[in-house]
């Protein structure tokens, strides 16, 4: 409707928007579809494993946090390790993906939120026209307009989809922590395994320099007519076979070393590891250690693991689309305002009667669409089982977690008690085996028996205490690292290397 002298029937029109607005907001206290509410799990009181042994160094009795800067690495007090991390948690590329589908998921959390509001616009336009109404004219137009319009959210679908969007991106946000704690522990056990590698490296470099004096004693005793060329060739052999052994293990540090390099953002070739000297070559001592590492209470896990709070999360997802196809069934209502100046040259433009508005609603309901919105929300409501589904699977998975890597380490603890039992019991036979060679009462073969025996049992001894450290990072990303569920209200941090991705998007 267009008008400039009707100001009764303007109020009366503007009375009946705020009337019906008045009714609208009445209307849009509630949504449709069901409120949010966590599934529920049965959660049990205490982990199995940790009451296989008390006082381990790996769990203690009192929940807690790892760190309260989530800084878990710092507990194995390795400062090669704390700078790798460090370097992993700025320019690994996982890292950056999950920080870029982060920043995606709030933008659509904000595409969302923005049909809370009306849409504003403005328009002006000037041209020549022949019209034939009324005769025949040519002449001159010049328009300029306001618009606004806006949906109310009568039955709570875009509300819906806002939660949707919320919890998406919280679900995202999750996402990023569970990238971010996969590259650290990944990195770690690489790490770990790498320097248990160097001191294998170091007992077989002590081996072999055990095994050339053995080879030099059998060659002088040969010389000396007291000892077999059997008993020469025997030393030979294990010699080389040892330094064979030892060589091999260069090609597990490599790709170690590999691997570290590509979760740390760099090439191979530009990346490199000095080895660790061992402080104790008798104990073969790392500079890392082995942590006391709280488990907490199995309840904490639905707060504490973040691939678990992102199960959660996209739980509430899938509830808010299942209101959000419900709202479907319903009508839309959309109210429209527009005002502005139309004229026939610009000096009557801003003129009283050139004003130009329109004001009314309109009301849409879709009558039949096949079953169209009937299919969408059957499809909402099966994808919210789903989730629920993946929710409580996600669940019980981090339970498994938690308690394998607290009964391995449970086991672990006792096989290196006994192993190093072996060791000790090893290195005195082959003591004693060397001196009675020595002294004419024993022959050859029961050195290189003991021998034998020895290293391999120095040498399970060093890869138990490797595999308990591998094992105490996989229990602290069972555990979630540290993390807390209150995280998702916080923006997480994005590195240097995304911003500046960011900048360089947006130049070109």
């Amino acid at each position: 409707m267009t008008s400039s002298k009707s100001p009764p029937l303007l109020n009366l029109r503007l009375t009946a928007v705020a009337a019906a607005v008045s009714v609208i907001s009445l209307l849009a206290g509630c949504a449709v579809g069901p409120d949010y509410a966590r599934p529920k799990m049965d959660m049990p009181t205490a982990f199995k494993e940790t009451g296989l042994k008390e006082n381990q160094s790996w769990k203690t009795a009192t929940p807690q946090q790892i760190n309260a800067d989530h800084r878990w690495w710092e507990i194995y007090g390795d400062s090669t390790l704390n700078n790798l991390i460090e370097q992993a948690n700025q320019a690994n590329q996982s890292i950056q993906l999950a920080e870029a589908q982060y920043r995606q998921a709030q933008a659509v959390a904000n595409e969302a939120r923005a049909g809370l509001w009306p849409t504003l616009g403005v328009n002006a336009g000037a041209g020549r026209a022949l019209t034939n109404s009324n005769g025949i004219k040519l002449g001159n137009y010049y328009d300029i307009a306001a618009n606004a319009s806006w949906e109310p959210d009568i039955w709570g679908g875009v509300r819906r989809a806002v939660e949707s969007g919320q919890a998406g991106s919280q679900a995202s946000a999750a996402d990023l922590a569970a990238a971010r704690l996969s590259i650290q522990t990944t990195l770690a056990q690489d790490y770990l395994q790498l320097r248990i590698t160097d001191q294998l490296k170091q007992l077989y470099a002590d081996t072999i320099t055990a095994y050339t004096r053995s080879l030099k004693l059998t060659q002088s005793q040969y010389n000396a007519g007291v000892a077999l060329r059997s008993d020469v060739a025997q030393a030979e052999t294990q010699l080389k076979s040892t330094e064979a052994q030892a060589i091999d293990l260069d090609a597990q540090r490599r790709q170690l070393e590999h691997a570290i390099a590509i979760l740390v953002g760099k090439t191979p070739a530009a990346f490199s590891i000095p080895a660790e000297a061992s402080a104790d070559t008798a104990t073969l001592q790392l500079a890392a250690h082995l942590p006391a590492i709280p488990t907490g209470l199995p309840s904490e896990l639905l707060e504490r693991r973040p691939d678990v709070a992102a199960a959660e999360r996209r739980v509430a997802l899938a509830n808010a689309n299942v209101g959000v196809a419900k709202a479907a069934f319903f009508p839309s209502l959309m109210l429209n305002v527009s005002g502005g100046f139309d004229a026939g040259s610009l000096a009557q433009w801003f003129a009283v009667p050139s004003r130009v508005w329109s004001l009314g609603p309109a009301l849409a309901q879709t009558i039949f669409d096949g079953g169209l919105r009937r299919a969408q929300s059957a499809q909402a409501i099966a994808a919210y089982d789903a989730s629920v589904a993946q929710y409580k699977q996600t669940v019980l998975s981090s339970f498994q977690d938690v308690e394998d890597n607290l009964a391995l380490l449970h086991v672990l603890d006792q096989e290196t008690t006994v192993q190093d039992q072996a060791v000790t019991a090893a290195q005195l036979s082959e003591r004693l085996a060397l001196a009675q060679y020595n002294a004419g009462t024993s022959l050859y073969l029961n050195v290189a028996t003991a021998q034998a025996l020895s290293l391999s049992n120095q040498r399970t001894a060093v890869q138990l205490r490797g595999r308990q450290l591998v094992a105490s990072v996989a229990l602290v990303k069972a555990i979630g690292g540290g993390w807390d569920a209150a995280e998702l209200d916080k923006t997480p941090t994005v590195s240097a290397d995304s911003k500046n991705s960011q900048t360089t998007a947006i130049a070109h």
